[in-house]
């Protein structure tokens, strides 16, 4: 949505003023007792990223032992560990903290805000996070090595696994601590302390997808919290929730992690439809295609999120008429979902476009992104779903949404506010061929995912008939391919744009709207001290 500023005071000599007189910390105390929304919004994604090599490398790992038929390198225990603790990495540890990364970032900047609402809780929230990670990596290192029971952590699996199935759990206790801290963060923040004259329906997008997130973070943070006390008490303490021998149920633990899991699955995605928002205005130079029902759409996927949980499990023996209306209830978020895609489409449309990298990150992500919503909408059946269930066809379609979905906003993002960030503009071609390299590594190493699925390869195996190799082995090139994309995107694209470069106007892009842009670049350590007066 186009506004404009009213008034705008001279941020950098304010700014400039500000640090004379109140001289924040330097080296180490800044950042370990670091308040300022900006710094802890870094230490956010350079954790996220941390996590996301250290995820890729077990991912890599779990490649190389599947390029060919045969036990090569792991005993199917170990592999076990490796695809668990893959899956909880990605997840609590790289997507998640990253998008957490860019809320305290670009939230203040967007809205006016002098900083997040509670700064020293902001700081706690991040520094739980380093702690957990070590607990998870530490697991390997116990007898019985990490919990191989999936990311899902599945009752009885999970209630028989050794000491690192407890650090996993603690582990996943202090990371839902930091979330819902800086959910409660991001909903104060958003609610109280936006500028004068900017009414919520004014609030640039990605503003409104942090809000949704953050409250269904809030809803359901606690519910996995249950699943996992549940499972510690079944395995320590003498309970049977999911002990059939005790009159438990090990069905009643799904239940329970996918009402947390399907709402966490749009937790992870909402925020990168409220990055896109942001980009493809810009460069399409033309406002965003009906924002009213893009605001609607996200809330009506937030809501609808609740009731499609059982979809994980057509295979659980549940009755003809819960199959039925799981089915139609997933498939009634494509509804709200094709509505966001069709408003994308419709804003390009006859725009004065560019593609300059976060806008080829953008378009990719519609892309792709569309290519894995359309593979759930196939899994929703439930005939085909009891088919596909546990196949590399479910491996496909859920990284089609998270890697091709999440990952690419969060690349996207970067190249659209890093120079805010640093001041120094990133180099575009090699910007643009981290894209390239991207995207097609992307989809060289999940698309034959597609066919392994459909032949009735399941996932988790450490090893398989020899009819699946061929596809294995183009999924591992691409694999290897796409892991090098990122280190290439460290050291020749992140790394280079910090220490220098060409420097940064306070509007890099000629079609970004919004306050953020109002303030020079790199942005000062304190911003918007006076209000802007919004329009």
């Amino acid at each position: 949505m186009t506004t404009t500023v009213d008034h705008a005071p001279d941020h950098h000599a304010h700014g400039h003023d500000h640090d004379h007189s109140h001289d924040h910390p330097h080296g180490w105390r800044r950042w370990v007792f670091a308040t300022n929304h900006k710094d802890i919004g870094t230490l956010y994604l350079w954790f996220s990223f941390t996590m996301l090599l250290s995820g890729g490398v077990l991912a890599l790992l779990i490649r190389a032992e599947l390029f060919h038929p045969g036990l090569q390198f792991f005993k199917p225990e170990f592999f076990n560990q490796l695809t668990t603790m893959h899956g909880l990495v990605m997840v609590f540890g790289a997507i998640m903290p990253a998008f957490v990364g860019f809320a305290n970032w670009m939230i203040p900047l967007q809205i006016g805000a002098s900083d997040m609402a509670f700064a020293r809780m902001n700081n706690f929230s991040f520094w739980l996070l380093p702690p957990a990670a070590l607990l998870l990596a530490g697991s390997f290192l116990v007898p019985g090595g990490a919990t191989a029971a999936g990311w899902t952590l599945y009752a009885p699996l999970s209630t028989q696994m050794g000491p690192g199935m407890d650090m996993g759990i603690f582990a996943m206790h202090i990371m839902g601590a930091s979330s819902i801290m800086g959910s409660i963060n991001i909903i104060v923040t958003i609610l109280n302390m936006r500028a004068p004259g900017m009414t919520l329906m004014k609030m640039p997008m990605f503003c409104w997808t942090w809000l949704i997130t953050a409250y269904l973070l809030i809803a359901v943070m606690p519910v996995l919290a249950g699943a996992i006390t549940m499972t510690l008490t079944d395995r320590h303490f003498g309970t049977s929730f999911f002990n059939a021998a005790g009159g438990g149920d090990p069905v009643m633990y799904q239940h329970i992690f996918w009402f947390f899991g399907h709402p966490e699955v749009y937790i992870m995605i909402l925020p990168a439809f409220g990055i896109v928002s942001q980009i493809i205005p810009a460069f399409a130079r033309k406002p965003l295609f009906g924002y009213a029902s893009m605001v609607y759409a996200t809330a009506s996927i937030a809501i609808l999120s609740f009731i499609v949980w059982a979809h994980h499990m057509f295979t659980t023996g549940m009755p003809v008429t819960a199959q039925l209306f799981f089915m139609y209830a997933t498939m009634l978020i494509a509804v709200p979902t094709g509505v966001k895609i069709f408003n994308w489409i419709a804003t390009m449309w006859r725009g004065s476009m560019t593609f300059e990298t976060p806008m080829l990150f953008s378009v990719g992500f519609i892309f792709v992104f569309t290519m894995g919503g359309f593979t759930g909408l196939i899994l929703a059946v439930t005939p085909i779903d009891i088919q596909m269930q546990d196949t590399y066809y479910v491996v496909a379609h859920f990284h089609y949404v998270l890697v091709a979905g999440s990952l690419f906003a969060l690349f996207a993002g970067y190249y659209y506010w890093g120079p805010k960030w640093t001041g120094y503009m990133y180099n575009e071609w090699r910007g643009k061929f981290h894209f390239w390299a991207s995207l097609i590594t992307f989809n060289v190493t999940f698309f034959p995912m597609h066919f392994l699925g459909l032949a009735g390869m399941p996932r988790r195996y450490a090893d398989y008939p020899a009819q699946f190799t061929d596809f294995n082995m183009i999924a591992s090139i691409g694999a290897f391919g796409f892991g090098l994309s990122q280190v290439y995107f460290l050291f020749c694209v992140v790394i280079p744009s910090i220490k220098g470069g060409k420097q940064a106007e306070a509007k890099p892009w000629d079609g970004a709207e919004g306050l953020e842009w109002t303030v020079p670049s790199p942005a000062p350590f304190h911003t918007f001290e006076e209000p802007p007066v919004f329009k």
